[in-house]
């Protein structure tokens, strides 16, 4: 329901509730599976199962009610403009808290005498695999681009091309980077370095993922005419936001972490 003001009112949902439910369940058998608790596995993919199911959910509300039922006015869509935003912007201080902890153990261990990385540790080759997924992100950076300005001047073809080319980047990208994991000569335990790497470079890589299928979400509602002429198509911009925003936190991964941390 959209009332006199604009702004859309929405209606009694229950993903609230379930979502609840479920991110509290997933908590509770990750610390329980800490624990040693049995079942704790079967309870994290059940939870993670609810989460999932009712993420689809609710984004399909979201959909229908912006594309079918006309409830997302210019106020509306400048709300989730600004939400957004404000998304990408607590994403950005969720990798600073990493990169400070890297820069506080490479350049503490360095400033007392030390070396980085630690020794005993063979950093993997900047100028490799990682080189090769810079390439492959950046070319995915102008290939969404090369989507986003066909979709605003309602070329269908040429937008469907740009996010098929965008989402096997992306699923190449994340092929690649989990060969880099297997052939690592340290693992997550190795140390601070390790701990830092893989967590840098593996929440990065969760969000390429998540990223991948955001666009490939865009890329069926594009099929799907959802963002014809006479509809906003904020739900691919705000997609091809969070693509930018991944390669953005890649390149700073590649110079500070591949490239200089080695």
């Amino acid at each position: 329901m959209v009332n006199r003001t604009g702004y859309h009112l929405v209606d009694m949902s229950p993903w609230p509730l379930t979502a609840s439910c479920g991110g509290l369940s997933m908590a509770g058998s990750l610390i329980s599976w800490m624990h040693g608790g049995s079942y704790s596995m079967w309870m994290f993919l059940v939870s993670f199962s609810l989460l999932g199911l009712t993420m689809v959910a609710w984004w399909g509300d979201v959909i229908k009610e912006g594309t079918f039922l006309g409830c997302h006015t210019s106020l509306v869509v400048r709300g989730l403009r600004l939400g957004m935003a404000l998304f990408i912007l607590s994403e950005v201080f969720f990798f600073v808290s990493f990169f400070w902890s890297f820069f506080h153990f490479s350049l503490g261990s360095l400033a007392e005498g030390g070396c980085w990385p630690p020794v005993g540790v063979l950093p993997i080759n900047a100028f490799g695999v990682p080189l090769l997924n810079t390439a492959v992100l950046l070319s995915s950076g102008v290939s969404v681009t090369w989507s986003h300005y066909a979709i605003r001047f309602f070329k269908k073809r040429s937008a469907l091309w740009g996010l098929v080319v965008t989402v096997v980047l992306g699923g190449y990208f994340s092929v690649l980077q989990l060969e880099e994991y297997m052939g690592a000569s340290f693992s997550i335990s190795d140390g601070v370095y390790g701990s830092v790497f893989f967590v840098m470079t593996g929440f990065h890589g969760l969000h390429v993922l998540i990223g991948t299928l955001f666009l490939l979400v865009g890329l069926v509602r594009t099929y799907m005419n959802h963002f014809a002429e006479a509809h906003n198509h904020f739900g691919l911009e705000a997609a091809i936001w969070y693509w930018h925003f991944v390669d953005v936190v890649w390149i700073f991964l590649f110079i500070f972490v591949y490239w200089w941390g080695s």
